[in-house]
């Protein structure tokens, strides 16, 4: 665990794995946070209506989400799943909670996946939720500025 909090980046951390949405469980614990398309799982805090664009039209903006913000690094993406991680480490304690993002078609648009967790710890005080809700805004502003 030392290793994880004196970690710069993606230093520390456990090799990079796509999550399969499709299985998840959520912890029940409260530092995870997913937010899911409609009727995609019924594991989910929130949920986000389909995109009106196709997902290979949305994965440049998916790629670039983390890029330019605090304390964030991609660990990773998977191109053939549209998915991509990244770490966000905490400001105060340097934290590393991992965050996971996917686009998948569904009938009537592209459904989004967007899920935050912590690595440490059993409550977050709600800092996954506000990521969550924070990286949903950045993303809708990339759609907005590619169209």
């Amino acid at each position: 665990m030392l290793q994880m909090i004196r970690g710069r980046g993606t230093a520390g951390l456990p090799d990079a794995a796509p999550v399969d949405f499709a299985t998840l469980r959520l912890p029940s614990s409260p530092n995870a946070h997913l937010a899911a398309p409609p009727g995609a799982t019924n594991e989910r805090h929130e949920t986000v209506p389909l995109l009106a664009v196709s997902a290979d039209a949305a994965w440049a903006a998916l790629r670039a989400l983390g890029d330019g913000m605090e304390r964030v690094w991609k660990m990773a993406e998977w191109p053939e799943l549209r998915q991509a991680q990244w770490v966000a480490r905490t400001r105060l304690m340097n934290y590393p909670d991992l965050v996971n993002a996917q686009l998948v078609g569904m009938p009537g648009g592209t459904g989004l996946f967007l899920y935050s967790r912590s690595l440490i710890g059993y409550s977050d005080m709600g800092v996954n939720a506000r990521r969550v809700t924070e990286w949903r805004a950045a993303f809708d502003r990339a759609l907005s500025n590619a169209r």
